[in-house]
Formats: C-alpha cells, structure tokens, sequence
C-alpha cells in the first residue's frame, strides 16, 4: 500500500491511497472462486462451473464489494501509520477497478485540531453573591397569587397587569401585512409579548376606544420583510380586565400541596424551591463566564464535520421543544438557525476535553452524589430518585460525565481571577432566564 497525505485547507486532508494490483486481483479472485464453490449455476454440476462463467454473471458486484472492503481497510490502516485523528467519516473517491492494475482511491476527511489550553490566569470572573431575602420571597407569593387570579371586567382605562381584549390590523408602508391582524385577541399588559411600544400604547385606554399605534419592528425582528420598518396598528380596545388575587387562605396554600394549609408551611416550601433556582442560577452564571473566558484566551479551529452533527442533534432537540413531531413530517429547519450555537458547543468540548485529559480528572464520587441529590431534591421523594439513578447505570454514566465536566470548571476557576459581586435575587435569575 502506498499512502500520499496533503493537507487541502484548515483540518481537511486528503489521502491518496494505492493498492498493489497482485491483492485486489488476489481479492477479487478469492472471492469469485467461493462463489464458484457454493452458486447452483444453471448447466454446470455444484461447484463445478468455470471461473470464467462466474466472473461473468458475477465479476461486477465482486469488484464493487472489493473495493469498498479495500478502501474501508486500506483507510483505516492508512490513518494508523500517519498517526491521523480523523473528526467524522471521509468522503471516498476510487478510480475505477481493474484486473491486473493497481487500485487507487482519495480520502478526504477533517481531523481533529491539536489543543493546547493556556491563559487560565487570564480569566476574569465576576462571582455573583446573592441570598433569598424576605422581599423576595413576598413577591414571589404574590407570582403565585396572580397565576391563580380571577378577572374582572372594569369601566376604567388600562394600566399595567390589567387584560385588555381587542381587534387590531397592521399595516407597514399602507398595506397590511401577512400575520398583522387578529380579533378578540387577549393580551395582559406589562408581559412583553408584543413588539416594542404597543403594550405601552396601550396604556390609558378604555373599552371602546379606537386609534392608531405608530411602532417600529425591531432590526432583528424574525420575518426578514419587516425588519426595522415603521408600522401603523388600528387598534379596537373590546374590553379591559383588572386581577382580582385570590385571598391568603387555607384553601389557596392547599393548591400548592402544603397538607396544613399554612401561610408559613407555603413560604416555607417556597422559599426552598427559590433557594434551589438559586443556587443553580449562581452555578450557571460563574461557568458561562468560565467558558467565555476558556473561548476567548483559546482560540481553536473546528472541524465542520463535528458542527454539522451538532447542528442536526440541535434540529432535533428543537423540533422536540415544539411538539415532539415526527422527523419525517417535520419542517427541516435551516442549519444557519442552528449554526453559531453547534460551533460554540464544538469548541467547547474540545477545549474542556483537552483540560480533562491534561490533568486526568476522573469523577469525584461524591461530586457525582451532590449532583444527584441536588437533581432529587425537586421530588416529592428525593430517596426514591436517588436510588433511580443509582441503580441506572446509563444515567448513572450521565451524571459521572456532569461531575467531570463540573471538576474541569472548578479547576479553570481556582487559577483564573475571581472577584465577588453582590448582586439581588431578581437580578440574577432575570439575567439567567434571558440567557436560557
């Protein structure tokens, strides 16, 4: 076999690879012999029909059959002696076989990059300090309330958290646009689901009023034909609706599984669960600047290969999230929505891999306990979850991926700059919601 490596662009290399024509003719003549031995051949007695009969109604499909198995072989042992890292399969090119000439065949394939992690102390981290206070958890029970609340109708005109039903058209340069318009529509103000200014718009009106929005889409809005334009909504406010929150009584703290139905036993379970969010939120604001601190001090190529597998686990995590439907009806939603997101989690696992390899950080078993407690600590019966995962050897395998993955950051960290910041509950998990 001779083997002739290029590199064609970035991690793209090309093998040419030869094989001596005495082994495929060898191959391919082993092969047909076999079936000479074992074919019923019309007019010849079993496995008496000559080679000449069988390379005839056989030879083809033989020499295909050959070839793939030589240049899966031949590749593989190619990769081998030139001590390559191939990053997904190659595209094979073979020229054409034929009895007594060598065979030739290309590779073409990415590999992985070489990895070197530096800069650790380069890194800069804002560590948030938060605590639930009691402001915090008060608010949160009048959440509660107002996912629970009635509504009532009112003569009055709109303000914040007051529901206004209505009619609208949109028009954007005097023509209404596809999407534009709705009846009877219900939006609760102050919630953000509109455009920006027609909430605020809508602010002081009473039912039965009718006027003009003046609004911009925004630059980035999501239909391409709309983007920053200037547009007009002519709005008919039907009614509007005031909250009315439900009492602070036995029967309310009954919704939320609180068996004595106490205001007290209520913020108690609260303010666990808020604690929980917490902690996770803290956890996940200090590795996201890590790994922006890891990305920025390494920049490392990838390969395209291993970004257009993430982009089709993406594609498919996504199409779950919006109804779980079946691959083969779905939309087949475009790699560049999915593009920037799968090079950054490419990046990222090669970089945390080469930390993980460089100081052999195996799973601290009682790091992987703390992660499984803190997973069943959002059960009914935490012990009975706890057991789950730990008779499951799959997901057991899962959270021991998740301790190692957790021990590299906490290595990365102990030699970056750490610098304490007091930061507010509503602070940090408003910022770790809009980065969810």
């Amino acid at each position: 076999m001779q083997v002739s490596l290029e590199t064609t662009q970035g991690l793209e290399r090309r093998l040419t690879i030869t094989v001596p024509a005495e082994k495929v003719d060898g191959e391919v003549n082993g092969r047909l012999r076999q079936l000479a031995k074992t074919r019923r051949i019309d007019g010849f007695r079993p496995g008496k029909a000559p080679l000449s009969v069988i390379q005839k109604m056989f030879g083809a499909s033989v020499e295909s059959e050959v070839a793939g198995d030589l240049m899966q072989r031949n590749f593989f042992e190619a990769v081998i002696s030139e001590k390559l890292n191939p990053a997904g399969m190659p595209t094979m090119e073979p020229a054409p076989l034929k009895a007594g000439e060598d065979f030739t065949f290309t590779a073409t394939f990415e590999v992985y990059p070489e990895v070197e992690v530096q800069g650790l102390d380069a890194i800069s981290i804002e560590k948030p300090q938060a605590q639930v206070q009691d402001a915090d958890l008060d608010k949160m029970i009048v959440t509660l309330q107002k996912q629970h609340a009635d509504w009532a109708e009112v003569e009055r005109a709109a303000a914040n958290d007051d529901r206004v039903t209505m009619n609208f058209v949109g028009s954007v340069d005097g023509a209404e646009f596809e999407g534009g318009a709705a009846q009877d529509f219900v939006l609760v103000l102050g919630s953000g689901r509109m455009i920006p200014g027609f909430e605020e718009g809508l602010l002081g009106k009473k039912a039965g009023d009718e006027f003009t929005l003046e609004v911009n889409f925004p630059e980035d809005y999501h239909a391409e034909n709309l983007k920053g334009k200037p547009a007009q909504f002519a709005v008919t406010v039907i009614k509007v609706e005031a909250q009315e929150l439900p009492e602070l009584n036995e029967e309310f703290v009954k919704r939320f599984g609180i068996a004595d139905g106490s205001l007290d036993g209520l913020k108690a379970e609260v303010r666990k669960n808020m604690e929980r969010e917490l902690s996770q939120a803290l956890k996940a604001s200090v590795k996201e600047q890590v790994i922006d601190g890891l990305i920025e001090q390494n920049q490392v190529d990838v390969p395209q290969s291993l970004v257009d597998n993430e982009i089709e686990t993406l594609r498919k995590q996504a199409l779950q999230r919006f109804g779980g439907m079946d691959q083969k009806d779905a939309p087949q939603l475009p790699a560049e929505l999915f593009q920037d997101q799968a090079q950054r989690r490419v990046r990222v696992g090669l970089l945390l891999g080469e930390v993980i390899k460089k100081n052999d950080i195996k799973a601290d078993d009682a790091k992987v306990q703390e992660i499984i407690a803190g997973l069943a600590s959002a059960y009914e019966d935490p012990a009975e979850v706890i057991a789950y995962y730990n008779e499951n050897q799959e997901m057991l395998e899962n959270v021991r991926n998740l301790a190692i993955e957790d021990q590299a950051i906490e290595l990365i960290l102990s030699q970056a700059n750490v610098t304490d910041k007091q930061v507010s509950f509503d602070e940090l998990m408003n910022k770790s919601g809009a980065n969810a």
